[in-house]
């Protein structure tokens, strides 16, 4: 009767398996490989919980800043008699409510940049060919959590709460500030005569109100500008870029990018190429300028979450081969689709 001998486990059979298995220690406590993952997914759900919670501070506060100019509203419309300065009261209380939203903001950007961190970092490798996390990912993480530092400034976080939200309440005060000088008590007949009447208590003049209000106005407008310009100059996507454009409400789209690679082992790694990342390759001839040896250059349309495999393999096959990968603006035709899920 034969019999089948038994699978050799080089990791059972590690004469120091314990060390083999520990990740981490800590007075003579051992954290294997399944804690240390656990240990991940306790650490997530906390963050997960911290910007749960920074985020309903966010929403309570611009609730706070839309009852208020609601109330105001409703006050300084209700009764001829009503002063108009009210409506500026408020516009100054808002202003208040946006600066502690944009410090409540800054917090939130912290705990959402650990928690992206985590998912496109650690999580998102184990659904992604070769299925292990950047080199890097665990400094990047450790970096942050010792020193946490805000990814965004105060002004730039007002600039953002500003532009999102805060701007429709500013714009209403300001209109309807305008509304009342020109309706209340009775229409005005002239500029002037609108100027005149945002004089406040006799003491200061009209001229000088109207002049605070719009420069506030255009300095918040400036702030939001620069607030965005320094958005996008971190490489922030645009909105429009979160998703391809089209018929339907939602789609799952993929960014495409362009894999250039020089070697000298060209039928291995393409075959490798086109069999675990199922992308065609195109094969041209090269020379080294510098030392005059041929090469193979290779050109690969891949997928964001195939950049790790790629490199892998051009790691395996070729030590010395030369990788480059740059975003493709658009990639038509063959098998690669615009709403093709990450492979």
């Amino acid at each position: 009767m034969n019999t089948i001998p038994p699978v050799s486990d080089p990791v059972s059979d590690h004469p120091d398996r314990d060390k083999v298995d520990c990740v981490w220690t800590y007075h003579g406590y051992k954290l294997d490989k399944g804690n240390f993952t656990t240990a991940m997914v306790h650490l997530y759900r906390a963050e997960i919980a911290r910007v749960n919670l920074w985020r309903n501070r966010l929403d309570t506060t611009t609730n706070w800043a839309v009852v208020t100019t609601a109330a105001a509203l409703t006050f300084t419309f209700g009764e001829l008699d009503n002063p108009h300065f009210v409506l500026l009261l408020v516009l100054l209380l808002v202003l208040i409510f946006l600066n502690i939203e944009a410090r409540r903001y800054a917090y939130y950007s912290l705990w959402y940049h650990r928690t992206r961190l985590m998912e496109t970092e650690f999580f998102a490798a184990m659904l992604a060919p070769p299925y292990e996390p950047a080199p890097d990912w665990g400094d990047a993480l450790a970096d942050v959590l010792r020193h946490p530092v805000f990814p965004i400034s105060h002004w730039e976080a007002m600039g953002n709460r500003y532009r999102r939200n805060y701007a429709a309440l500013v714009t209403i005060l300001i209109a309807s500030w305008i509304l009342k000088l020109a309706v209340h008590p009775m229409p005005v007949g002239s500029l002037g005569e609108l100027i005149a009447r945002a004089t406040i208590g006799q003491v200061v003049p009209g001229a000088l109100v109207v002049t605070l209000v719009f420069s506030v106005y255009f300095l918040l407008f400036v702030m939001t500008l620069e607030g965005y310009r320094r958005y996008r100059k971190r490489g922030a996507p645009r909105r429009d870029e979160w998703q391809h454009r089209g018929p339907s409400w939602f789609k799952t789209g993929v960014t495409p990018h362009l894999a250039v690679i020089v070697t000298k082992q060209k039928e291995q790694m393409a075959a490798r190429l086109m069999t675990e990342l199922g992308r065609g390759v195109t094969a041209m001839d090269g020379t080294g300028m510098y030392t005059g040896e041929g090469r193979s250059v290779l050109l690969c349309a891949i997928t964001d979450v195939q950049i790790a495999h790629l490199k892998t393999i051009v790691r395996e096959v070729d030590k010395e081969g030369f990788v480059v990968v740059t975003q493709a603006r658009e990639v038509r035709g063959g098998h690669f689709k615009t709403q093709e899920p990450p492979s």
